[in-house]
């Protein structure tokens, strides 16, 4: 069976590794493997708007020597008058491999089971595996090293976190999720982390200040989500309002500290001008990053 990339547990500490530094040594070569998909198509089914994803996996599989396709709801019949398991047979015998953006994270795990090639979540409801490899990434390239950092994630509980505390755990980080009660990462996704066996320690609180205070890097996400429902915009952010990153939350972690962000931000809500375009401001390049990652990803799944 393939290997797929459901989430960031699916991979081992040293696959993990592997992919950040192959999305290193891709950033310094983009011809790197340009022949891997010479003569195949990579399909790519988004249900949901994309910037990032899209155009990263997308001019990745170009770099690659393959040919995208892309398609919506509208222009296959997934789920919708054909059900997700021969989708995924169908697909499996004309493609290298598929790239899904959805809600539901059980339709990506029943295509998965049913397909022959691999799968590779680029978002759903609990998870986004591809833009935690991006994200260490661009603290590998800040920090030279990984191992015993401490990232802080500050918001909702959300896909973000739960990815990022699965990455951190594999990694050898210290990772402090900091939400509103109201609001919590998946206790079962923070339980399965601690079961990982890193060295690093995961620490979960309401308590912003005590969070941020020491770390290497501050992370935040928009506090409504694709998804969430609009009627709980205001009660949202009511709630999250003291966990705003500003320059005083900053302030707070270390001199070296970076701000990370997955985008797109909701500037004034979840951060302000000030950090977001400050010096320790990294969310530039993580984005950049999604485009290194994905090829190495696609490196990775489709050449084992």
């Amino acid at each position: 069976m393939p290997k797929h990339l459901l989430r960031v547990s699916d991979l081992s500490a040293a696959e993990l590794s592997r992919l950040v530094e192959a999305s290193i040594a891709f950033k310094a070569a983009p011809g790197r493997a340009s022949e891997l998909l010479r003569g195949s198509s990579v399909t790519m089914y988004f249900s949901k708007p994309s910037t990032r994803t899209r155009i990263s996996f997308q001019t990745a599989v170009h770099r690659l020597g393959g040919l995208p396709i892309l398609c919506g709801p509208n222009e296959l019949q997934l789920g919708r008058g054909e059900t997700i398991e021969d989708s995924a047979r169908v697909i499996s015998r004309m493609s290298r491999a598929f790239v899904i953006r959805t809600f539901a994270d059980s339709d990506v795990e029943a295509f998965a089971r049913a397909a022959t090639i691999p799968v590779i979540n680029a978002l759903t409801d609990g998870h986004h595996p591809c833009q935690a490899v991006a994200d260490l990434m661009t603290l590998r390239e800040r920090f030279g090293s990984l191992e015993g950092r401490t990232l802080t994630y500050v918001g909702a509980g959300n896909n973000v976190t739960h990815s990022l505390v699965e990455a951190c755990a594999l990694a050898g980080m210290n990772v402090r999720v900091a939400t509103p009660s109201s609001l919590p990462a998946s206790a079962e996704v923070i339980a399965q982390a601690k079961g990982l066996g890193g060295s690093g320690e995961i620490v979960v609180t309401n308590d912003v200040r005590a969070a941020v205070a020491g770390s290497d890097c501050v992370y935040t996400d928009t506090w409504l989500s694709m998804g969430d429902p609009p009627e709980e915009r205001e009660e949202r952010l009511r709630v999250l309002d003291a966990y705003r990153v500003t320059s005083a939350l900053m302030a707070l972690a270390k001199p070296t500290a970076v701000f990370m962000h997955c985008l797109p931000a909701h500037r004034g809500e979840e951060v302000t001008d000030e950090v977001a375009d400050s010096r320790a401001s990294v969310i530039f390049d993580q984005a950049e990053n999604r485009l290194h990652t994905s090829l190495a990803i696609l490196e990775l799944l489709v050449g084992q």
